[in-house]
């Protein structure tokens, strides 16, 4: 793997090298992180070992990241500031240098307390932008629509009826293997900290998977990759994105219209419905009922909308 700047692995010190390697292994087999969050973590290690590279003129060795202070991680900061990189990415990139860095110091290879005293930078309080129910309907009815291989259309609205049917992130669904499919009212997710979840699923979401499975050529089965790409490997979350992109632009609806946009809706139409905040937090895998309750925020948006628009005194 390589960082913006053509840093690889290839071209660090041993001793750097090990230590992320045995990190990714930790990462995976003592943390249970998926693939989609361990690559994650690495690229945004990487990047940071880019900026040091060029901040100290010379590829870092172990002793060379345990040395570095306040200063060093500030001015990493204020470059991605600069590089315009957004504080929700600089926020998660600053959390996997810490998971890093504690990981050294837990396998005895030296610590650095710098890092743990960078404050996180302030991230705005964002609300979900879920799609409209008609906006939802229609993205599920034109998932495969630019498709050639009815296979792969298939497999879109597969995708895209489970994380609107169940309220998935993109990585949970594209983690599922084939022998973890629906087959009845219900199946296990396991999310985000390796936490397990129950989440009941309609049938249109089961048949859909089912039918996507049946005309697959890669016949996936028992610990295969559930949803693949065109050559059968497991589909990654940036075709997934590509694909909604095609449609979103199809059905001209604003940029907010992603695979996540799914997961807002089925939480928001939940609340629209009468669904509580408590199931609600159980069925999307929030750690923090605060998380949740940013979408009766959207709620209330959507409900003074239909009343500015329709009340003979708000059109006064």
């Amino acid at each position: 793997m390589a960082d913006p700047n053509g840093l690889t692995a290839l071209t660090l010190p041993n001793d750097l090298r090990e230590a992320i390697a045995d990190w990714r292994g930790w990462l995976c087999n003592e943390r249970r992180a998926s693939d989609h969050t361990t690559e994650n973590y690495q690229a945004d290690l990487y990047a940071f070992l880019g900026f040091v590279t060029g901040h100290l003129g010379a590829v870092p060795d172990l002793k060379d990241l345990l040395r570095l202070n306040p200063r060093d991680f500030r001015s990493w900061l204020a470059r991605r500031s600069m590089d315009g990189m957004a504080k929700t990415s600089t926020a998660r990139a600053l959390s996997s240098l810490r998971n890093f860095y504690r990981f050294l110091e837990r396998s005895g290879r030296g610590q650095n307390a710098a890092v743990q005293s960078i404050r996180n930078p302030r991230l705005p309080q964002s609300t979900p932008k879920p799609l409209a129910p008609d906006d939802a309907m229609a993205v599920l009815d034109n998932a495969g629509v630019w498709q050639d291989e009815p296979w792969l259309a298939k497999r879109n609205l597969a995708l895209f009826t489970l994380l609107y049917g169940c309220g998935l992130r993109i990585s949970e669904a594209l983690d599922l293997n084939a022998n973890q499919r629906p087959s009845g009212d219900s199946m296990v997710i396991t999310g985000k900290g390796n936490k397990q979840r129950l989440v009941p699923v309609l049938p249109i979401v089961r048949d859909a998977i089912e039918d996507y499975v049946r005309a697959c050529p890669f016949a996936p089965d028992g610990k295969e990759p559930l949803f693949v790409g065109a050559r059968g490997k497991r589909l990654v979350a940036q075709v997934a994105q590509r694909e909604m992109r095609k449609v979103r632009e199809l059905l001209n609806l604003p940029d907010t219209a992603t695979p996540h946009a799914l997961r807002h809706s089925f939480a928001t139409h939940l609340l629209a419905g009468g669904g509580d905040l408590r199931t609600i937090q159980d069925l999307l895998g929030h750690a923090s009922l605060s998380t949740t309750q940013r979408y009766t925020a959207v709620d209330t948006e959507q409900l003074m909308a239909v009343y500015n628009g329709t009340h003979p005194r708000a059109r006064r």
